[in-house]
């Protein structure tokens, strides 16, 4: 039973018992049942509302969807440059300190280090092992290193 049915149910007892509604105790029992069927309708209007804000709800949860899937089509379409990797790819491998790093050979202690054209292009550094300053030229155009 909803409570709308219940609240009905109460108020046809209240009139089969033929209660005094103008005094006493029967005036309160019939305020107290049309107390019950207005909350009854209050809280059937409040269930109405819910179920349409509900759908409501599904329907902008479904549109936000949609725009996701088709934001995400076009970052998709976008991780891919021109050598065919993705960036994705990017994270695994570093592809360009590959092109830009040197080994050089400390003129004291023979250590090998691996410099980046970086370092070289800033004409000196530090060997690790003895702490010997090394100093570069650096011609681009040769890709000579010289001390």
């Amino acid at each position: 039973m909803t409570l709308s049915e219940k609240s009905a149910y109460l108020k046809g007892l209240m009139e089969g018992m033929k209660l005094n509604t103008e005094d006493g105790e029967g005036k309160m029992i019939a305020a107290i049942v049309d107390l019950l069927g207005d909350m009854a309708e209050t809280v059937g209007d409040i269930e109405e509302t819910t179920i349409c804000i509900s759908d409501e709800l599904d329907e902008i949860e479904d549109d936000l969807d949609a725009i996701e899937d088709y934001l995400m089509d076009e970052d998709d379409e976008d991780d891919d440059d021109d050598f065919g990797f993705t960036d994705d790819d990017d994270e695994d491998m570093n592809y360009m300190d590959d092109f830009a790093e040197y080994e050089v050979t400390c003129p004291k202690c023979g250590e090998v280090t691996v410099f980046d054209e970086d370092t070289l292009l800033e004409g000196e550094s530090v060997c690790p092992k003895c702490g010997e300053p090394l100093e570069f030229e650096f011609d681009e155009d040769d890709e000579e290193i010289s001390f």
